[in-house]
């Protein structure tokens, strides 16, 4: 019995690190670009799609990745897309053009669609408990989040000493391991009833993701003016709507629409979609701002993060101990206020802030992601049972990445609308081209007076996205108020041996 509780934990452990590398490549990417542009002589449009090509992936393939796992297997698929990442990651490495990293990194988010659900799926499997899944749950999300913040750490140190494709090659060791460890530790486990995949709903929903999706990318590139953004997202939301019509009519739908109308997938889902959103304006200025205002090359920037990284250790060490004992309400009302804490302290930083401070806001961050992220996942996965614990992972895992996609292109114009707007009469290119390009200009004209105005300006756009995710922080804590009664649910409960099958 120690063996197999051993055997569970290292598992875990392989997902872990599986998830570490899924954070890892969200954001390594950022600090590559520069280099990128240079080497593989690429322009705006080809850096753009670097790392939409990846999203557009991801959005498309999840939600019927998840039914894949529930009706053949979640370890094979898992194990496969995890030996796909790793071949991915190494042909991004030794691209040569712009061509091939884009179909490369097309790859890579096909195969990351699979990892993140089903990963997740093999959680009630593994801890069957109600104790040990949530804190399962909060290892596996944890070990999403840290990956976020240490892109930039480990990439810019990588760029530093080595050639750029070395932030892709990284992933190559990584996925090594976690896949002998899945190979090895994860038994097999599919849903009990034989069924067909519902192949219409797959198509439906990836076109609708993918035009909904890009819609927003392109809104966030091109502005809330460009008609074929409008198009896009329109089009994907006729799609949407006709995939949820097509769902209540299917035999056997890609998934199960009944769970919207259990308490704690639903808020748990919408829960964890405003912390995204909330999230996403941190992760989209902070970089930025160390770098345009604080004047921190890629590794430096990265480094500054790492305070969000402790506080999010600590959090997730007290929410372990909170849940059991006072449920998930107090979690989330605890977590979304520390949320909005820490993003209203980021919110009133000025050019002459000290470091000190930033440092501070961004523990409090790292806190309160610590508290709620945990619990909007255990709530939501409560109501999961091992059935269609893929269809139910993917789709939880969709909707929060359409909202993080969502939340980057509104919170972007908010911050470039005012950006513009305190440039007042300077507003012209490069300098409005972005605080990047602004500095840059400021610095190549030796220009102290016109650096300071473009720093100021940034900041009040900065602070002016701030203040909307802090607002969306202090509504989803209402929120958690007043949905999530008594103790709430947390996870779910022990599962009934005939509800899957489990092989190995």
């Amino acid at each position: 019995m120690k063996a197999q509780g051993v055997r569970r934990w290292l598992a875990l452990g392989a997902l872990a690190v599986a998830m570490l590398t899924i954070g890892l490549d969200v954001t390594v990417l950022t600090v590559a670009l520069p280099t990128l542009a240079v080497d593989l002589h690429a322009d705006t449009s080809a850096l753009q799609w670097f790392s939409s090509a990846y999203t557009l992936a991801l959005a498309a393939f999840m939600l019927p990745a998840g039914a894949l796992g529930d009706r053949y297997g979640r370890k094979k698929f898992l194990l496969a897309a995890l030996l796909l990442f790793g071949v991915a990651s190494a042909a991004c490495a030794f691209a040569t053009s712009s061509g091939e990293l884009i179909a490369a990194r097309t790859v890579l988010g096909a195969a990351a669609a699979v990892m993140i659900p089903l990963s997740m799926a093999v959680l009630p499997t593994l801890f069957p408990g109600k104790d040990e899944q949530q804190r399962a749950l909060t290892i596996w999300v944890t070990s999403t989040a840290i990956g976020l913040p240490l892109g930039p750490i480990v990439g810019g140190w990588l760029l530093q000493n080595y050639w750029w494709g070395s932030v892709f090659l990284l992933n190559v060791p990584l996925v090594i391991v976690g896949a002998l460890a899945v190979a090895l530790l994860v038994p097999e486990s599919k849903s009990e009833n034989v069924f067909r995949i519902d192949l219409p709903g797959a198509l439906l929903a990836a076109a609708g993701m993918l035009g909904i999706t890009y819609g927003f990318i392109r809104c966030g590139q091109q502005g809330w003016g460009d008609a074929l953004a409008w198009t896009a997202i329109v089009a994907g939301a006729v799609l949407g709507g006709v995939f949820v019509l097509w769902q209540r009519r299917a035999a056997h739908p890609l998934v199960d629409l009944g769970l919207f109308g259990e308490s704690g997938f639903l808020w748990g889902t919408v829960f964890m979609v405003l912390a995204n959103f909330a999230m996403f304006g941190l992760f989209f200025t902070m970089p930025q701002y160390f770098q345009a205002v604080l004047g921190a090359d890629a590794l430096g920037s990265g480094l500054r993060l790492l305070p969000l990284i402790g506080g999010l250790l600590i959090g997730t060490r007290l929410v372990d101990k909170l849940l059991p004992k006072f449920g998930a309400r107090v979690a989330l009302v605890a977590g979304f206020v520390l949320l909005g804490v820490g993003i209203g302290m980021g919110a009133v930083i000025t050019v002459g802030t000290g470091y000190g401070f930033v440092a501070g806001s961004l523990v409090v961050i790292g806190a309160g992601m610590g508290f709620v992220l945990p619990s909007a996942m255990g709530a939501a996965m409560g109501d999961l049972t091992a059935e269609r614990a893929g269809s139910g992972s993917a789709l939880l895992q969709a909707l929060r990445q359409a909202g993080g996609t969502i939340g980057v292109a509104i919170l972007g114009t908010v911050l470039s609308t005012q950006y513009r707007s305190s440039l007042g009469e300077l507003n012209r290119a490069p300098v409005s081209d972005g605080v990047n390009a602004g500095v840059g200009a400021a610095r190549k004209l030796g220009d102290p007076a016109l650096l300071a105005h473009v720093q100021s300006a940034f900041v009040d756009g900065m602070s002016a996205m701030l203040w909307v995710c802090t607002g969306i922080c202090a509504v989803a804590a209402v929120l958690a108020v007043l949905v999530i009664r008594g103790k709430g649910p947390v996870v779910a409960a022990d599962l009934d041996a005939g509800q899957s099958v489990h092989v190995g």
